[in-house]
């Protein structure tokens, strides 16, 4: 019995390993498959038969030769399966709804106050209803919707511990998913942004991500993996002490990173535009540039800290790390002064979802949860 189920674990294990490669490579033949990931062609091609037969890929027509006989063309049938991703935040709503290769097959962010309470967890089902009817998505294909919550996420106790941007402690899952009408999964949102980030990502196996949003929060990705510490609470950089008896924090302690480094330390001085100050700080503006230059500071001794304990790349994600793009330069510059260590190219990088992150992340949970069982 023991050899018996070695044997079963041992093919679903290969079976899940072909559908991951051919989720990467888009368009690929048994024999691609049998070279690159080092199986015998026989055990490469029952396999594929396995997954067309399931329907989760389909034969696309032929590859062109390279001396023999053309082979099958294979590819996943991307949207088999699909996933909705929400993204709960204290102004707005971001709805995602994305397949099994990843691909965002569509993106709203609407305006809707968070309100803990009956009405608005309706109002959200009802426009997540709509943003639906509007993808034309087959509802009998939705396998869940993975919900980002900005707060610290206990996914052993199934609870939303505390979220100081949404005035709310000790809410249990089950009494946000019960407004929908499909299983939900939560995740804490920088978390969700950095699993988009690293979840499908063949390059990116260690990294921190930063989230500079409304509050400053992180993740630590590593192996594909979130680590979530013991509390739950891993990463959240925000509350590193940046200026001893400095700026107060909503936290009640002062100096924290947060008081630097929150997005609306920059679009508070453009009447909460974000987009605005960036669009003045690359015209120019010098009071902008004064704001964004003690910004960088701060945010760089943070990098620089990150770094020195965990000696990864680092990701800029958030409402910022959406803008900060075409300034990676002078930020590395401030980074590399403080570094010990001679650095043969920059750890810190932007993010590559600019728009829609977390609710990305979030749904990508979902479809990962179905791909591990294949």
């Amino acid at each position: 019995m023991k050899k018996q189920s070695t044997n079963i674990e041992v093919k679903k294990n290969n079976r899940n390993y072909i559908f991951r490669y051919i989720c990467r490579h888009g368009v690929v033949s048994n024999p691609d498959i049998a070279y690159a990931v080092k199986m015998s062609l026989p055990t490469v091609t029952q396999n594929t038969k396995e997954l067309i037969e399931r329907g989760l890929i389909e034969e696309t027509g032929e590859l062109e030769s390279t001396g023999g006989r053309r082979a099958k063309a294979l590819s996943v049938a991307a949207n088999v399966k699909l996933a909705a991703g929400l993204d709960i935040t204290k102004h707005h709503i971001g709805l995602l709804l994305t397949n099994l290769t990843g691909e965002i097959l569509k993106y709203n962010r609407c305006f809707l106050p968070f309100a803990d309470d009956p009405s608005y967890y309706h109002t959200v089902n009802e426009r997540l209803e709509e943003f639906l009817d509007e993808a034309s998505a087959d509802r009998e294909k939705i396998l869940g919707i993975g919900i980002s919550f900005p707060g610290i996420v206990d996914l052993d106790r199934e609870m939303i511990v505390h979220s100081h941007i949404l005035g709310v402690d000790s809410v249990p899952f089950s009494a946000v998913s019960r407004y929908f009408n499909y299983p939900c999964y939560f995740l804490n949102d920088a978390n969700a942004g950095a699993y988009a980030e690293g979840i499908r990502s063949e390059s990116m196996e260690r990294f921190f991500y930063i989230s500079l949003s409304n509050t400053v929060g992180g993740s630590i990705f590593y192996h594909h993996e979130l680590i979530q510490g013991k509390g739950f609470r891993c990463g959240e950089v925000g509350h590193m002490t940046v200026v001893p008896d400095g700026d107060l924090c909503y936290c009640g302690k002062s100096g924290c990173l947060d008081a630097y480094c929150r997005a609306s330390y920059l679009s508070d001085v453009t009447g909460g535009k974000l987009e605005q100050f960036f669009v003045k700080l690359g015209q120019g503006d010098k009071e902008i540039g004064k704001i964004w230059d003690k910004y960088t500071d701060y945010l760089a001794i943070a990098l620089n800290n990150i770094h020195m304990i965990l000696d990864c790349d680092i990701i800029l994600g958030g409402y910022v790390g959406s803008y900060v793009e075409p300034h990676m330069q002078g930020i590395w510059e401030k980074v590399s002064e403080r570094s010990t260590f001679t650095e043969e190219s920059t750890f810190v990088k932007s993010c590559n979802y600019k728009i829609g992150a977390a609710a990305l992340g979030a749904a990508l949970r979902v479809i990962e949860l179905f791909v591990e069982k294949i």
